[in-house]
Formats: C-alpha cells, sequence, structure tokens
C-alpha cells in the first residue's frame, strides 16, 4: 500500500514538491531497484542478446550519431555532465520525448566492467542511461561483467538418481 501511495506521488508535477526528502528518498529508493533489476538482467543474459526497450535500435543510431566519439567503457560526471554535454545531453534526449519515463533519474555504473558500488555509480537520466548500457552491450563493453558475474547454473538432477 505505501508503495502504491509512494508511486502516486511520483507520478505528480515535480513543482509541488520543491526540496522534499521523502520524495528524494522515493526516487533514490526507485532508481537502485533499477539498477539491481538491470544488474541481473545483464549477468543473466548475453549483453550482444539483450534488448531494452523497441527502440534500442534508434536510440543507439541517434547515439552514435549525435556522440561519435564518446568512450563508453568508463565514464565519470566530468565527462557526462559539462555545461558543453549537457546541452547535447539534452538536445539528444528531447529527441526522444514521447517515450515513458525518458528524464526519469536512474542509476548507472561508471565503469561497464565492474558492478554497482557507491563509487560506481553515476546518477543520469533514463534515456542517458538507455544509450549508454545499449552502446556497451552492442560494443562488448558488458561481456567481461556479464561472464565474471554469471549466475551458476543450478545442477541437473538425473531422474535415477532421484529416485
Amino acid at each position: 500500500m505505501e508503495l502504491m501511495h509512494g508511486a502516486s506521488l511520483l507520478s505528480r508535477p515535480a513543482e509541488e514538491f520543491g526540496n522534499d526528502s521523502l520524495v528524494e528518498e522515493m526516487w533514490a529508493a526507485k532508481a537502485l531497484e533499477h539498477a539491481e533489476v538491470h544488474f541481473n538482467l545483464l549477468t543473466s543474459v548475453p549483453p550482444a542478446q539483450l534488448r531494452l526497450t523497441p527502440y534500442d535500435d534508434q536510440i543507439y543510431a541517434t547515439f552514435r550519431q549525435d556522440f561519435p566519439d564518446l568512450q563508453v567503457a568508463r565514464l565519470s560526471d566530468d565527462i557526462l555532465k559539462s555545461a558543453t554535454e549537457k546541452l547535447k545531453w539534452r538536445q539528444f534526449a528531447e529527441k526522444f520525448n514521447k517515450m515513458e519515463d525518458y528524464s526519469y533519474g536512474t542509476l548507472m555504473r561508471a565503469d561497464a566492467s565492474k558492478e554497482f558500488s557507491p563509487d560506481n555509480s553515476i546518477f543520469v537520466f533514463r534515456v542517458q542511461f538507455l544509450a549508454i548500457e545499449i552502446a556497451r552491450n552492442r560494443e562488448g563493453h558488458n561481456d567481461e561483467v556479464h561472464k565474471r558475474h554469471k549466475p551458476a547454473k543450478k545442477p541437473q538432477i538425473n531422474s535415477e538418481t532421484a529416485q
């Protein structure tokens, strides 16, 4: 019930809240949950086969057109959030403004070869996260973390030994 109330609060206009710490905590919890789900997907499915949205091809093509030289393996706030880059990312995001949740805050791993941690997290908006993670998947940067953290296969029970 409390979660449903929180979700309805988060869908209201931001101007209603100012700097409400409860809303900030709910956003942080939602971003952390999203990060955990994404990491579980990343370690369960080979990254090259992973589709994050029905628009992956369009997001990737537009991303590489707008950011042809951005090295996505290791990123930082300095790389993504300089005044020049903020403007470029804002223009990129507006191309996807019809997509649901395109501007929601999301946690992203700074270094694609490592798992989520407080030191390896950057707060970005959702379409920025999608563009970078789709590029990481297609360009092989998520392969290492997939191999290292792939869930162990469950032992198969032989029907003869089970009896």
